[in-house]
């Protein structure tokens, strides 16, 4: 009776203490570690695991390596889908001690989540159960390029440039915040994004995930990017962003990106190098939790001519001195190991300026820089190996450890890595966000010409020729027609016109690089066209297009930065207005181009359009 007594005394007191918290014994020792409990802090959680880690350990935490995504979910010896298809399969990473990856094509929402599911099981079986980070491309802009991941189901926006067009602060972190919500329920907890760099070398490849080339607008919708995505502050909730392509990648020499050898420096003849970090601040000051430098060579801007993540002047006196960053520094892909691209064709790696250093001197020099991660690498034991021969310390290692590390239980990871999959069924895509997503791409649409008021045109009885468009469509808003002879009006969707560069590696060939102007029969049958009937030009904008000739005599021109028909239709008929500004000037000759300075914005002489134009109806 005595100890009952006792105990119903005692028991308000040990109820005020709380219950031990619930705990995933990662390393399956019995006992709740420092690491394993969510009440400490986190740089005592960092510490507690960092002290448990091997070296072997350590090193494959530093890498960032493409993964296999089955198109069942599953982590089975199974295809995956597009050019990833032959990348490794994540039950293999995860087993050699890689503990971030990075997912290209995927499959269906149900799909992805499953596998996401899976790859954490397994993790959770490893000796310390560190989880998976899994990073993503962006997969929510509407135009499927080689740098945007579209996968099945996802809201569908207009690309950064479209964005910039709109200029709108609230709209950018709406946006933000509902790719979160999509990529947090697909596990998705690093956004390979937003790209700070800017245009102003309009012939660069990859101008269309910029924010064109005015760094202020570019400063304040990086901030605004960011918000969405991380919020106040890193959290449970959040998409960690990694800012690139520090210190800006824009102002390539004739546009020729630094992806491939045929790349001739980053050069700056406007001596205008600080102009690019503006947009780089913006991102420091939000907290931005990584950056990706480039594989650009800032020529004669630094004590050697070699890429950004070999550079130690840009990656620790500049961004870990200067700007006193201590978040995760990532390289852009590839830049230690040659990648096979069919018999006897080699993309070689990225190791512009060190060509003749071996991977593991690439690795060192690399680490020696101030970098933390290698991006599309996997090569841990020459980590391993630097070690142990005593060219590389530890304690270095421990570093770049503790800033991955950090990342990860600031995500929440270490407590709860798994995701809901029917959630992420009901919530990803849902109405709500598909309908904000197809609004910004209206929004984003820019009226460059309208002779006689010709838009917007209505009524469904209008006779349409439409080139470049889905005819179920365009029906829903007139009558097509097969021949341009018969229509009232036609409408024509384009694309600014580009080059392949002649190369044997396939993807170089897939990039927009060389002239922006309409050329020869492509050209010809525009003007036909236009001369046989009221004509409106959309031209979507991935670089500025260089068109004197077309818009001399099509009536009506609008842009896009990726919008689908429907978007388009609703504001060539008056349902929708354009609000869009343009986010770059358009040029009025190659000539032009070829005179203007890669590093300066909007420099071209007598522009067709300046920056910051646009009609509204």
């Amino acid at each position: 009776m005595k100890k009952s007594f006792l105990l119903l005394l005692l028991l308000p007191l040990l109820s005020s203490f709380g219950a031990p918290p619930k705990y995933r014994d990662l390393n399956k020792n019995g006992r709740m570690d420092v690491y394993e409990d969510v009440r400490k802090p986190i740089e005592a959680r960092v510490e507690d695991l960092l002290k448990q880690m091997t070296l072997e350990e350590k090193a494959g935490a530093l890498f960032l390596p493409g993964v296999r995504v089955q198109t069942d979910g599953s982590l089975n010896d199974v295809p995956g889908l597009g050019f990833s298809a032959m990348a490794p399969n994540a039950l293999n990473l995860v087993n050699s001690n890689i503990v971030h990856i990075n997912i290209w094509a995927a499959p269906g929402v149900r799909e992805l989540a499953t596998w996401t599911n899976n790859v954490q099981k397994i993790a959770e079986k490893t000796r310390l159960g560190i989880p998976v980070t899994i990073a993503s491309d962006p997969r929510n802009y509407f135009s499927n390029n080689i740098f945007s991941m579209v996968s099945e189901g996802l809201s569908q926006w207009p690309e950064q440039l479209g964005f910039a067009a709109i200029g709108d602060e609230k709209l950018m972190r709406n946006f933000g915040d509902i790719a979160r919500q999509e990529y947090v329920a697909l596990g998705i907890r690093i956004a390979l994004h937003p790209m700070a760099d800017l245009a102003t070398e309009p012939r660069w490849a990859r101008a269309n995930g910029t924010f064109g080339e005015d760094a202020r607008l570019s400063a304040k919708l990086i901030k605004a990017y960011v918000l969405g995505f991380q919020g106040e502050k890193l959290g449970k909730e959040s998409v960690a962003c990694m800012t690139k392509h520090f210190s800006g990648g824009g102002p390539q020499k004739e546009g020729l990106d630094s992806h491939f050898p045929f790349h001739k420096g980053q050069v700056y003849p406007g001596n205008n190098f600080n102009y690019h970090l503006i947009p780089f601040e913006a991102a420091f000051e939000v907290n931005t939790a990584s950056i990706m430098p480039y594989y650009g060579v800032p020529m004669d801007q630094t004590s050697e001519n070699v890429g950004f993540s070999y550079n130690k002047d840009i990656i620790t006196k500049l961004l870990r001195e200067k700007y006193r960053y201590d978040g995760v520094v990532c390289t852009d892909w590839g830049l230690v190991t040659d990648a096979p691209m069919g018999p006897g064709v080699v993309w070689p790696a990225r190791a512009w300026g060190v060509e003749a250093l071996s991977r593991e001197d690439r690795v060192l020099k690399i680490i020696e820089s101030g970098c933390d991660q290698f991006g599309g690498e996997n090569c841990p034991e020459l980590v391993v190996k630097l070690v142990r021969d005593g060219r590389l310390s530890e304690i270095r290692v421990d570093q770049s450890v503790r800033r991955l590390l950090r990342q990860k239980f600031q995500l929440g990871l270490f407590d709860n890595p798994f995701v809901d999959v029917e959630k992420a069924v009901k919530l990803v895509g849902n109405k709500g966000f598909s309908d904000a997503g197809l609004q910004a791409q209206r929004r984003s649409i820019t009226l460059l010409k309208n002779d006689s008021k010709l838009l917007p045109f209505a009524g469904k009885k209008l006779k349409i020729y439409a080139k470049n468009m889905d005819q179920k469509v365009v029906a829903q808003y007139g009558i097509p027609v097969d021949n341009p002879a018969q229509a009232d009006l036609a409408i024509l969707r384009l694309s600014t016109p580009w080059v392949p560069v002649e190369t044997n590696i396939p993807l170089a060939k897939g990039f927009h690089h060389g002239d922006l102007d309409f050329k020869g029969k492509d050209l010809q049958d525009v003007l036909d066209l236009c001369q046989q009937v009221p004509t409106i030009v959309d031209i979507y904008l991935d670089r500025p297009a260089v068109f004197p000739e077309i818009n001399a005599v099509a009536k009506a021109v609008v842009a896009n930065y990726g919008c689908s028909d429907a978007a388009l239709l609703d504001v060539l008929t008056g349902a929708a207005k354009p609000e869009g500004k343009l986010p770059f000037e358009l040029p009025s000759s190659m000539d032009a181009v070829r005179k203007q300075k890669e590093d300066v914005p909007y420099d071209s002489e007598n522009p067709l359009y300046k920056f910051g134009y646009g009609l509204k109806y």
